[in-house]
């Protein structure tokens, strides 16, 4: 009984650790994997996506994930032009949750390594048990750039996240980010990069006749 009492309040304090940690700054940390063969923006700096056969199957699903990486891609200076690309991207996200190797349910059949499953989720969770681990959530996005003329790939980079918290499909766009980080010529191989991410701010409570304050900007992707 003293080690259930013992499992039972670890598993209080862990859930209240983590919505303690909803209420300020998150840092999200990821392993960024970057290779580049261009030297400077594109002339035009345009690109068009192209849709593997999976995208465009379950077009509904990934579309807040493309519209993640159009924004991300936006904020390096490339503009999406279907018409007139230099440059032609393939989009990839992936997404999973695990139960943690180091918590003493591991082993356990009755959770199991990998929790539910693992695989494309785009928002999908289980229920909450009280007793169950914290769920450690997988998410990975990668980018290819090609010459459109050649066909010649010219940049590939790639971002793997793993934590406790998760917000789809914001989280893909901050890796769309790290992802990018350096853009058009980052350093190659695999890096850590991290980004602040501050939480959403409460409406004011500022009177009819004055409006309240501008919200704080949210800091860009580490460099």
């Amino acid at each position: 009984m003293a080690s259930m009492r013992h499992i039972f309040t670890l598993a209080l304090c862990t859930g209240a650790v983590l919505l303690a940690g909803c209420a300020g700054p998150r840092l999200v940390e990821s392993s960024v994997s970057s290779y580049s063969t261009l030297g400077t923006l594109p002339s035009p700096p345009t690109y068009r996506i192209e849709r593997l056969p999976s995208q465009q199957a379950h077009a509904a699903a990934f579309a807040p994930i493309e519209a993640e990486a159009e924004a991300a891609l936006a904020r390096v200076g490339l503009r999406r032009d279907e018409q007139h690309p230099s440059l032609i991207a393939q989009l990839g996200a992936e997404g999973g949750y695990a139960t943690p190797r180091y918590w003493p349910y591991y082993g356990d059949p009755f959770y199991g390594r990998w929790g539910w499953g693992y695989g494309p989720r785009w928002g999908m969770g289980g229920a909450w048990m009280m007793d169950a681990p914290p769920t450690l959530y997988h998410r990975q996005v990668s980018l290819m750039l090609r010459n459109a003329g050649s066909g010649q790939v010219v940049y590939e980079t790639s971002a793997v996240y793993e934590d406790v918290w998760t917000s789809d499909p914001a989280i893909y766009g901050v890796l769309f980010d790290q992802a990018l980080s350096g853009f058009p010529q980052p350093p190659q191989g695999p890096r850590t990069v991290r980004t602040e991410m501050l939480p959403p701010m409460a409406p004011s409570a500022a009177p009819p006749d004055k409006p309240g304050p501008a919200p704080a900007a949210a800091p860009g992707p580490a460099r």
